[in-house]
């Protein structure tokens, strides 16, 4: 599809392009800055994300008027008045779903042949099951997804495409990895408009990952789970979030899209982030801590604002002997 065409057709009814189209191509996809290719566009609507464009290889980018001279000559500017919506609009022209599903095994030869595969397990196409690993009853799969040796997938987990596990991976009923992250693009109007997420979810060796988890799809990339990282039940993970390796998440933990942990990272029960932060290695944080801001290594954190964990036990203590003074 060439770019005028994809623009008209994502665009009618939500926005209009501002500038003239210098340059028409045919488009292959949407893609961050980093990676983009001459065929792909990227767009950027924060100034913190400038330096980006210097190196950045994409065909043309979606940026607001404001910004538009900081576009470097070998990208092709498209001028709209909110980037982020109008990447949402075009995400939709490159959605897949990936649940293919075909009822018998006999043409998936990437099956070794002393996996263990319950009768009822649905299979997409390219799947890859490696050698002792067992899929229970009820699992499915979607095309593209690899899991390796070793494995214990439990009933009714469900694996969404392009799906990378490693060797000795636990994943426990119910759990759902690779569904879409909660990513919207918002109209003066107040509709949300979704972002389609294109990336996949990659599961590195010796994980395990408790019931009824749900681990979000990248928007670009992958949201990553590292080795040796221990999930508890009921957790969620957003889309683009990497997990450092041997951390350990408490039941009801949630991580908002784009959180990094460091390694050895322990979160207590109904611990959360709020996006795009990092937690650094060795770091602790209790139970319902709320972590906004980056925290540094081999520190202790807790409470709602977060406070260093000895200053927030004071605070907790402060605050019960003056509740009681005045009750």
């Amino acid at each position: 599809m060439l770019l005028s065409q994809a623009l008209n057709l994502a665009f009618k009814g939500y926005l209009t392009l501002q500038n003239t189209l210098q340059n028409d191509f045919e488009l292959s996809g949407i893609a961050p800055l980093e990676s983009a290719t001459a065929t792909q566009i990227s767009y950027i609507d924060q100034d913190k994300y400038l330096n980006k464009l210097i190196d950045s290889q994409a065909g043309a980018v979606l940026i607001r008027p404001n910004l538009l001279d900081k576009v470097p000559s070998h990208i092709q500017p498209l001028e709209v008045e909110n980037p982020h919506l109008a990447f949402a609009l075009l995400s939709a022209l490159f959605v897949r779903d990936g649940f293919d599903i075909k009822p018998s095994l006999e043409s998936h030869t990437q099956i070794h042949p002393s996996a263990h595969i319950a009768s009822n397990v649905s299979l997409g196409e390219n799947v890859s099951i490696g050698a002792d690993s067992i899929l229970m009853p009820g699992v499915v799969i979607g095309e593209n997804v690899s899991i390796g040796a070793h494995c214990k997938i439990y009933p009714n987990v469900v694996i969404y495409r392009d799906t990378l596990i490693g060797n000795r991976v636990n994943i426990h009923a119910g759990s759902i990895i690779g569904c879409d992250g909660f990513g919207y693009a918002h109209t003066k109007e107040g509709k949300h408009i979704k972002i389609e997420h294109n990336g996949r979810v990659v599961i590195e060796d010796d994980v395990e990952i408790g019931a009824n988890n749900a681990i979000d799809r990248a928007v670009f990339g992958e949201t990553l789970i590292k080795q040796g990282a221990k999930i508890d039940n009921l957790v969620q993970i957003g889309h683009n979030c990497v997990v450092g390796e041997h951390t350990l998440l408490v039941s009801q933990v949630g991580l908002a899209g784009s959180t990094t942990t460091g390694r050895n990272v322990v979160m207590g029960g109904q611990a959360g982030t709020g996006g795009h932060v990092h937690i650094g290695d060795f770091v602790q944080v209790a139970g319902r801590g709320a972590v906004g801001k980056n925290l540094p290594p081999h520190t202790k954190w807790g409470g709602h604002p977060l406070m260093e964990l000895n200053e927030w036990m004071k605070f907790y203590v402060s605050l019960r002997r003056m509740l009681k003074k005045h009750s």
